[in-house]
C-alpha cells in the first residue's frame, strides 16, 4: 500500500533544480500512505515520485519500479491478489522476472497485453506507467475505485497522484468549483469524476487513460458494474456466495505483517472476520463506540467477537476528541466529506494501527447485496405507486396540502414520485430550492439529475431495487463509503482491504434474483443464508447500525458553542446565507427541526475551506 505524485511534461525539458524539490514536496505531502521507504524517477518527460508502505516482504518491492531494460517505468498503489498465479502465466509465455513483486507482474503484463491487462488485475489498484519507447504515459484504477486517482491538465502537461493535495505545490491557486459545491450539498460529497477543486478530476474507476507529449488525454473504460440474474435455486446462489467470498477473503490475508479486522454487530463484519479466522486463528478484531446510549455496538460487537474465539480491542470516543482530531480528518479527506461515520473509521484506525498494519473490512456488501433499508421501499410504496396515473395525482395534490411532518404525508410523497426524482444514492441533503436558499450565487444552479439521470438511463433495464443498487456503486459507494475508508485508515498508514469489493464476489452476487434477496421482512438475505454456520445466528439477523455517530445531539448539547463559533468566525460569506445555517442550527438546538446532517455537511465544508482555500498553508502542517 503506498502513494505516487507523477507528471508529464508535454515539451522535452531537462529536469531541473526546482522541479526535484517540488517533486520532492508534493511526495513529502503522502508520507503518511508509505512512511516505509522513498523513491524517485525523471526523464526529459516524466517525474515520478513515490511513498511505500511494506506489507509484504518480497526482494524489489521499491518503486519506482524499472522493466524490459528500462522501456517501462511504474508506480502502482494497491495490492494484486492473484499476481502469483499471472507471473506464473507469464513465465509460461517467456516473461523474465528480476523481482517476486507484484508491481513487476503488472508491468509485464502491460507489456504482453497492453490496456487489456487492467481487466486481468483482481484487486484494488491506481498506477501510472511509462512506456519510453512509445513515449506514452498510462494511468487506470481499479474497477470500483478502492485506491483514489487524482489528475489535472495543467498548461505544461499532465498531472496526476494518489491524493488531491499532492498536486497543490505545483497548483499555484485553488479555487472551489461551483459544480463540486452545488453536488457536494445534494450529496453529502463530490461525485466523481468532480471534485471541490476547480481544475482537478478523478479518473473514475474501471478506467484507464493514455497521454502522450502534446497530445490530448485520452480516457477509456475498461470495466462497468452490470447486474445479470440467472435461474438458479436459492441454494445455488448461497454456494456460489459463499465459495466466491471465502475465496476472496483468504486472498485478501496475504501479509507478512499482523492483519486485523474491523467488527461491529452486523453480518459483514462478522462473516469477513470470520472467514480471515479460517486461515489465521490469532486475528485481531476492533471497534470503537461512543457513551450516548444507542451509538454504540460495543458489547454486540465484544459478544461476536467472543463466539467467533478471536480476540478483540474496543475504545470510546468522546466529543472533545472529535473536534481535537477533526482538522486532521478533513486535512487527509482532500475534499468534503459530510458523512458522520468517517469520525468513528478515523478511530477505529487509529486503535488498529497500535496493532496491525492491515485490516479487512465489509465495505461494498450493502451495495453488492441489497443491504440497505431503503432498498426495501419499493416493495412498502407499492399501494401508492402501483396506483393509475389519475389516481396517483390525487394522492400527490392531497399530500401537498397536509402540514409538513404529519403521518402519511411523506409516504404519499415518495409513493406518488417516479424512483428517478426520489432516490439520489443512500445520502441527500438538500434539494435544489433549499440550496438556493442557502447559496449566495443561485444564477447557475446545478441539479443532482445531472449526475443520476446518465446512470438511470444505463440502468433502464433493471428492477427497481437494482436501479437503487446500481446508483449507490456509481455514486455512493465510490464517492462516500470507499473515500473515507480509504483515507481514515490512511491517516494513520494502516492498509484497509475489502474482501466484498473482489470481482469474483461482484460476480456472485450480479447473478442473485432480486426480489428473493430483498423482501419486505429483510435485506441481503442470499449473504445472510450464506453465511449460516460461520457467523453466530445471533448476527445473521441484527438491525443494520454500523458505527452510528451522535451528531444529533452534539450539535444540541456539546457541539453547540463549536458549531456556533465555526458558522460565524468563517470567511465564507460570498458562498453561504449565513443567516440561513444559523437559523438552522437554532431551530436545531431548540428541537423544532432536526437539521444535524445539513449542518455537520456545512460545518464540514466551512472547515475544509479554511484549511485549503482560506488558509492553504496549515493543512499542511497538520499532517506532521
Amino acid at each position: 500500500m503506498c502513494g505516487f505524485v507523477g507528471y508529464i511534461k508535454d515539451k522535452r525539458e531537462p529536469v531541473e533544480a526546482w522541479e526535484k524539490i517540488q517533486l520532492e514536496r508534493m511526495t513529502e505531502i503522502i508520507e503518511h500512505r508509505g512512511p516505509d521507504d522513498i523513491g524517485y524517477y525523471m526523464d526529459e518527460y516524466i517525474r515520478f515520485g513515490f511513498r511505500r508502505l511494506s506489507i509484504i516482504d518480497i526482494d524489489g518491492g521499491c518503486q519506482p519500479l524499472s522493466f524490459e531494460n528500462g522501456r517501462y517505468w511504474i508506480v502502482f498503489n494497491g495490492e494484486i491478489y492473484n499476481y502469483k498465479e499471472l507471473r506464473r502465466e507469464l513465465k509460461e509465455q517467456g516473461c523474465t522476472f528480476q523481482t517476486h513483486s507484484d508491481t513487476e507482474v503488472i508491468a509485464a503484463l502491460f507489456h504482453m497485453k497492453k490496456e487489456s491487462a487492467f481487466v486481468e488485475l483482481r484487486g484494488m489498484f491506481s498506477l501510472l506507467i511509462w512506456d519510453k519507447r512509445a513515449g506514452t504515459l498510462y494511468g487506470a484504477r481499479d474497477a470500483f475505485g478502492i485506491k483514489p486517482f487524482y489528475y489535472w491538465e495543467a498548461e505544461d502537461g499532465l498531472y496526476c497522484a494518489s491524493e488531491k493535495k499532492s498536486l497543490f505545490p505545483a497548483k499555484e491557486n485553488n479555487r472551489v468549483q461551483g459544480k463540486g459545491l452545488h453536488y457536494y450539498l445534494n450529496f453529502q460529497y463530490v461525485p466523481e469524476p468532480y471534485t471541490m477543486s476547480a481544475g482537478i478530476q478523478k479518473l473514475e474507476p474501471g478506467c484507464y487513460f493514455r497521454k502522450k507529449p502534446e497530445a490530448p488525454l485520452e480516457i477509456e473504460t475498461y470495466w462497468k458494474p452490470s447486474f445479470q440474474p440467472v435461474p438458479s435455486s436459492e441454494k445455488q446462489e448461497k454456494d456460489a456466495v459463499r465459495t466466491a467470498l471465502r475465496e476472496a477473503v483468504h486472498l485478501h490475508m496475504q501479509s507478512d505483517v499482523p492483519v486485523g479486522a474491523f467488527l461491529s454487530g452486523g453480518v459483514d463484519s462478522s462473516a469477513i472476520a470470520a472467514l480471515a479466522k479460517e486461515v489465521h486463528p490469532g486475528i485481531k478484531t476492533f471497534t470503537v463506540g461512543f457513551e450516548r446510549e444507542g451509538y454504540s455496538e460495543m458489547e454486540e460487537a465484544q459478544a461476536t467477537a467472543e463466539q467467533l474465539g478471536v480476540e478483540h480491542v474496543s475504545c470510546l470516543i468522546t466529543p472533545e476528541e472529535v473536534i481535537r482530531e477533526l482538522p486532521a480528518m478533513i486535512w487527509h479527506m482532500d475534499d468534503p466529506v459530510a458523512d458522520p461515520a468517517a469520525i468513528p473509521l478515523y478511530f477505529v484506525a487509529r486503535e488498529a494501527r497500535k496493532h496491525v498494519k492491515v485490516v479487512l473490512s465489509g465495505e461494498g456488501a450493502d451495495e453488492l447485496f441489497g443491504g440497505y433499508r431503503i432498498y426495501q421501499e419499493p416493495q412498502a410504496l407499492q399501494a401508492v405507486s402501483g396506483l393509475p396515473g389519475w389516481a396517483q395525482s390525487i394522492l400527490k395534490y392531497a399530500a401537498s396540502r397536509l402540514p409538513q411532518g404529519m403521518k402519511g404525508k411523506s409516504f404519499m410523497e415518495r409513493g406518488t414520485t417516479p424512483l428517478e426524482k426520489r432516490f439520489i444514492g443512500n445520502a441527500s441533503l438538500y434539494s435544489e430550492a433549499e440550496k438556493a436558499r442557502l447559496l449566495t450565487d443561485t444564477k447557475e444552479i446545478h441539479s443532482f439529475e445531472e449526475i443520476t439521470a446518465p446512470i438511470y438511463r444505463q440502468a433502464a433495464s433493471y428492477s427497481e431495487v437494482q436501479k437503487m443498487q446500481y446508483m449507490d456503486l456509481l455514486t455512493w459507494l465510490r464517492g462516500d463509503i470507499l473515500v473515507k475508508a480509504d483515507r481514515m485508515t490512511m491517516a494513520h498508514s494502516l492498509e484497509l482491504r475489502v474482501p466484498f469489493l473482489d470481482q469474483q464476489v461482484f460476480q456472485a452476487a450480479s447473478r442473485l434474483n432480486a426480489a428473493r434477496n430483498v423482501t419486505k421482512s429483510t435485506t441481503k438475505r442470499v449473504l445472510r443464508e450464506a453465511m449460516r454456520g460461520i457467523v453466530p445466528d445471533s448476527v445473521l439477523y441484527n438491525p443494520k447500525l454500523g458505527f452510528p455517530v451522535p451528531i444529533r445531539h452534539w450539535l444540541r448539547h456539546e457541539l453547540y458553542d463549536w458549531a456556533l463559533r465555526t458558522i460565524k468566525e468563517s470567511p465564507v460569506n460570498h458562498l453561504f446565507h449565513k443567516k440561513e445555517i444559523l437559523r438552522q442550527l437554532d431551530e436545531h438546538a431548540r428541537g423544532k427541526q432536526d437539521y444535524s446532517r445539513r449542518l455537520w455537511a456545512v460545518l464540514v465544508f466551512i472547515m475544509w475551506h479554511h484549511y485549503f482555500i482560506y488558509n492553504r498553508k496549515q493543512p499542511l502542517d497538520i499532517a506532521k
